[in-house]
């Protein structure tokens, strides 16, 4: 298959280098379109798309990096803007887990992107910050590729890999998404009185089946997520109708 390679970390980055070897070894047509800055945390985003000259570099290996975010960069490949469109997407290696809410991750607005132009997709991470197993991720990412290809388009899978040898993995496990209260993003105040964002340190969990938990102890954790969907429940378009009807 011809697969976009992208992330949040950067075009240079070590992950995303690893995974592109680790699909291209698979046997699939690797393209790479990544921003060419860190992008992490900034979604979905796709500001400034319209009607801007959106520049990009070629590195020496043939990645292409663009100034702008994943999400653009999936949207650009696949309207063809650097040759024939991929059929499906792998995000990742990020640097660092992707787990509990994942509403502001670049490298899985990524993939939920492609499902929003019908292709299907999955994000990859690993468990560190300075990772020393990226080619464990890699191998993780071709074998779930294998499996995701089959699957119906618009499928999205995040995945999080222990940054442990190949060998070491204890397996994979299908994770609850650790829940909003597990968050560490802690809000302190500055000598000047602005609100500074830190990272604080909890306590043990009780849940056993989320991604943090199963993560923690040494397994691949498995997510089948998806994006913004439409909910059938008609009770506040009835209430706005009932208001704003032309008798």
């Amino acid at each position: 298959m011809r697969v976009l390679i992208t992330n949040d970390d950067g075009y240079e980055s070590e992950g995303i280098q690893a995974l592109a070897s680790a699909i291209e070894a698979a046997g699939h047509d690797v393209m790479v379109v990544a921003p060419w800055n860190d992008q992490s945390g900034v979604g979905s985003a796709r500001a400034g798309m319209i009607g801007r000259r959106i520049a990009s570099k070629v590195g020496e290996n043939g990645f292409i990096g663009i100034d702008g975010t994943p999400a653009l960069s999936v949207t650009l490949a696949r309207l063809g803007a650097y040759g024939p469109p991929p059929e499906i997407v792998v995000s990742g290696i990020n640097h660092g887990h992707n787990i509990g809410p994942i509403l502001h991750s670049g490298t899985v607005a990524a993939a939920l992107t492609a499902a929003t132009q019908g292709m299907s997709a999955l994000a990859i991470s690993i468990n560190a910050e300075d990772p020393s197993h990226l080619d464990t991720a890699g191998a993780v990412a071709a074998e779930a590729l294998n499996w995701l290809q089959d699957q119906p388009i618009g499928t999205v899978l995040s995945i999080n890999v222990p940054d442990v040898p190949l060998a070491e993995l204890k397996g994979a496990r299908w994770a609850r998404l650790a829940p909003y209260s597990r968050s560490r993003l802690l809000v302190t105040e500055s000598p000047t009185g602005e609100p500074v964002v830190t990272l604080q340190t909890l306590p043990p969990a009780e849940e056993t089946d989320t991604d943090e938990v199963l993560l923690a102890a040494g397994y691949i954790t498995v997510t089948p997520i998806t994006g913004v969907q439409a909910i059938a429940d008609d009770a506040s378009a009835a209430y706005l109708d009932e208001r704003f009807a032309v008798d």
